[in-house]
């Protein structure tokens, strides 16, 4: 049982801790795939209060995938491949880009970063322009999500000018997040980010994250998110600003 433990708890993570994130994980891909948006960031401010900023976007990443593989699982026969393939040629451009220059960026920078760019998927939208075109959306939000994680609020500014039924907007942006985190997984572990003391810990993440993904797809047509929109918002808004005030104490 110690063993079983010492697997799946991460390094420097306190267990209760570790727990709140297991159910995070859940409550994230729920959200994702009940609402179209919104696990990602959500998950990374939370895991931005408990684990250790160097350790950050490379486990949030690798999670997400298996996430938004369980989507993609769930609901291929949905995804809309036209656009798809643009993205991810952009996708290969961004993680290349990005990789170059995240090394050189500090803890409290990561953190105030993180914040500053949740309170802005909440608040602002990206220029128009940009969500009419798969290979820039997939170098710009590629590039971005090496230093701050969730970009799925950026990339479903894309999927949702495409005006696909929520069936197909969940599935194709599942399937575009899919490769983005991946590549950004493959890239940071290039760059030299030791999974191994994670694999544990990861492992438990994704399936929590499948158990709120076949949860959420569940209730996909059946459940009004008007005032869980507004709750998940406020949320969101708590978590940055403590994220922000974190980053700020440690320059």
């Amino acid at each position: 049982m110690n063993h079983l433990l010492d697997f799946l708890m991460p390094p420097n993570v306190e267990p209760t801790a570790a727990l709140v994130m297991l159910a995070a994980s859940t409550a994230a891909s729920f959200i994702t795939i009940a609402f179209g948006i919104g696990g990602g960031v959500l998950l990374l401010a939370v895991m931005a209060i408990l684990v250790p900023p160097a350790a950050l976007i490379p486990v949030h990443g690798i999670i997400q995938f298996g996430s938004n593989i369980g989507r993609v699982v769930f609901m291929f026969r949905y995804i809309s491949w036209a656009s798809t393939w643009s993205f991810m040629a952009g996708t290969v451009v961004g993680v290349i880009a990005g990789g170059a220059v995240a090394p050189n960026l500090s803890p409290a920078v990561v953190q105030m970063g993180v914040g500053l760019f949740v309170l802005w998927s909440v608040f602002m939208k990206p220029p128009r322009w940009l969500s009419r075109i798969p290979l820039v959306t997939g170098v710009v939000s590629s590039f971005l999500t090496m230093f701050f994680g969730a970009t799925g609020p950026f990339v479903a500014t894309f999927t949702k000018s495409l005006a696909l039924d929520r069936h197909r907007h969940v599935a194709t942006h599942g399937a575009m997040m899919s490769v983005q985190h991946l590549l950004k997984t493959l890239m940071l572990s290039f760059l030299g980010f030791a999974f191994a003391p994670w694999i544990g810990f990861i492992g438990a993440m994704i399936i929590c994250g499948a158990i709120g993904t076949f949860l959420g797809r569940l209730i996909l047509d059946r459940i009004s998110d008007k005032r869980f929109r507004l709750a998940l918002d406020i949320t969101l808004v708590v978590l940055s600003l403590r994220l922000i005030w974190s980053g700020s104490s440690m320059l």
